[in-house]
């Protein structure tokens, strides 16, 4: 039986870095790709398959973003270049950040921007919520990509509507709950005495650990 390996991360990253500057992109920008798809594929979603696909797409024509990040984003006569809108976002984020709700329409591949939109995530600091059509994720920190089951080994063409929602940091729990978990803490705090001074025993009416 004719059993096949499982691609390394780092073959991954040079194998998509040189497909994008064969499609046509620059070496800057292939670099970001192979980082990205690499990425992506560790959060078990098809970043290799979307991006194969979609360089089959675009060997007749010229890829483009937005010219600039705005509310509503969009081209008048041919779909967003996931990459070159992923790369955007990226050095403009304190805009996304200003803007709060952005809205791609018509985005090829869309599950190629998740990467960049996860980075963008740690930039700025706060998770981001996106919608592809019906579909939800979320990208927290660059650390890990929360989506619905559906997409892990799909490929998706296009979306019609991406949305990006900024999500504000705040806590997930109440002041309340959190003054009584305080208050049980404090009952593990030791007084110091100078037996427990010289022993480490006690860490006063503070615990910095």
């Amino acid at each position: 039986m004719d059993l096949q390996l499982m691609q390394s991360t780092s073959e991954i990253n040079t194998v998509s870095k040189r497909a994008a500057r064969a499609a046509g992109y620059s070496w800057g920008v292939a670099e970001e790709v192979g980082k990205c798809i690499s990425s992506i594929e560790m959060y078990g979603i098809s970043g290799v398959e979307n991006l194969n696909n979609y360089f089959k797409t675009i060997t007749d024509i010229k890829p483009e973003g937005p010219k600039q990040i705005e509310k509503n984003n969009k081209l008048n006569d041919k779909s967003l270049c996931p990459i070159y809108t992923g790369l955007k976002l990226i050095d403009n984020y304190k805009s996304v950040d200003d803007i709060k709700l952005l809205k791609f329409i018509n985005l090829d591949y869309p599950l190629l921007l998740l990467p960049f939109i996860n980075k963008l995530s740690y930039l700025i600091g706060k998770r981001i919520e996106i919608t592809i059509d019906d579909i939800n994720v979320e990208c927290n920190l660059n650390k890990c990509v929360l989506a619905d089951h559906q997409i892990k080994s799909a490929i998706i063409k296009k979306a019609k509507t991406l949305t990006i929602s900024i999500l504000e940091n705040e806590d997930s729990f109440s002041s309340k709950t959190w003054n009584e978990l305080y208050e049980m803490s404090t009952e593990t705090f030791v007084e110091e005495t100078e037996q427990s001074k010289q022993t480490g025993a006690g860490a006063g009416l503070q615990d910095n650990d």
